[in-house]
């Protein structure tokens, strides 16, 4: 059985086709530039050299047309019908209160996903695109919607009710929600698998660090709490977000730049985190090199993000009745699959809860592995995240 992800941003779609016999990866692209001058999809099937066509794309369904060309392309395609595909898994950033788990889509789904838009403007729209185009070129075909909101909403009220008049909670919607879902529950998952230990009782500190960060508390294998919040921006510093800061800073910043409050949105969404602090890049791989050279900005929003990553784990840590109780700390995303320093700093700051790092065993990029000490209070793990794989179980596992 092959299933299509299909990821869709506001100018971009990534995708995936796989095989469920054996959870072979067949075929991946990414399509970039969607209604701008420029338009470009990169394709690639497995075993076969990377085709890049250059063509101009005014909508998403003019994308997926030619991700639905490219598979079954004679030289560089994957299948030899549109027809070998069994459903479409589609990722949807934002599910609202209204989906715990992932859903066959239907109109009531969609209608929900556009009564969410409010929470996530920059994202449903283009999810929405991306079903109505996959079910206008290939009619019949099951579609699944995988929410990253979705594997939060298991946590308790007091862990994402916020301390503001209850009556926003209850007309607006104002609460936690958190993100990255798909990819907390897939490393919890594999993390499970590598510890020899039931999903369903497995307690673990998830990290996935990148350019956007969030840690959360899985308590027997469900989302207790997270960092997260309303949208994207509570938190970590990020590549290029705040994390969490005085919501203060807002109007005094107005009142003392002249600034509207779209003005200061962009500011603290696209203009801050290790960016803002460092003026290099959002790029930690930057900002490690630029560490390295002297610059004392950028080793300066290392060690900002590094702490607070420490100060988020060790909040977690008490959210448990004991060490004991802890089974891991894993480690995903870009900058926790790939970041050896950045993981060896981090849990270095563990110390006083006796957690402990082998650098021999953390010397790795991009592989599962155990990287803490014998000795460790709790073990540390490395594990490469992989979303897409994660909605494709889901696709499948609700189209049978």
């Amino acid at each position: 059985m092959k299933i299509l992800v299909i990821n869709c941003g506001s100018s971009s779609l990534k995708y995936q086709l796989i095989d469920m016999e054996g959870e072979k990866l067949l075929a991946k692209g990414l399509v970039e530039r969607i209604g701008i001058d420029g338009s470009v999809i990169s394709h690639t099937t497995t075993g076969k050299d990377k085709k890049v066509i250059k063509k101009e794309l005014k909508d998403h369904n003019d994308a997926l047309e030619i991700v639905m060309s490219s598979l079954v392309d004679k030289e560089y395609g994957a299948i030899d019908s549109l027809d070998q595909i069994s459903a479409v898994g589609h990722r949807v950033v934002h599910g609202g209160e209204n989906f715990a788990q992932s859903v066959v889509i239907d109109d009531e789904v969609v209608a929900a996903i556009e009564e969410n838009i409010d929470l996530a403007p920059l994202h449903n729209p283009p999810n929405i695109m991306g079903i109505e185009a996959c079910e206008k070129l290939l009619p019949g075909v099951k579609q699944v919607a995988v929410f990253d909101t979705a594997f939060h909403q298991t946590m308790p009220a007091k862990n994402y009710i916020y301390a503001i008049p209850y009556e926003n909670y209850e007309e607006h919607k104002v609460r936690r929600y958190g993100f990255h879902g798909t990819s907390h529950k897939y490393v919890t998952q594999r993390a499970a698998d590598m510890l020899g230990k039931d999903v369903d009782k497995v307690n673990l500190i998830t990290c996935h660090l990148g350019n956007g960060s969030s840690i959360t508390a899985v308590k027997e294998g469900k989302s207790y709490d997270t960092t997260m919040g309303l949208t994207p921006l509570e938190g970590l510093p990020m590549g290029t977000r705040t994390g969490n800061m005085d919501p203060a800073i807002i109007k005094f910043l107005m009142d003392k730049n002249n600034l509207s409050i779209e003005e200061v949105d962009n500011i603290i969404n696209k203009k801050s985190g290790v960016l803002g602090i460092s003026g290099v890049s959002s790029d930690f791989r930057d900002l490690e090199d630029a560490a390295k050279e002297g610059n004392e900005r950028a080793k300066l929003a290392l060690e900002i993000f590094e702490n607070s990553a420490r100060k988020f784990i060790g909040s977690f840590v008490t959210e448990f009745d004991s060490i004991d109780e802890i089974d891991g700390i894993v480690f995903t995303a870009g900058l926790g699959e790939n970041g050896i320093a950045t993981r060896k700093n981090i849990v270095d700051g563990l110390k006083a809860l006796g957690v402990k790092i082998d650098e021999g065993a953390n010397d790795i990029r991009g592989k599962e592995r155990i990287v803490s000490t014998k000795d460790s209070s709790i073990n540390v793990l490395v594990i490469p995240t992989n979303e897409e794989l994660m909605i494709a179980r889901d696709t499948l596992s609700l189209i049978k």
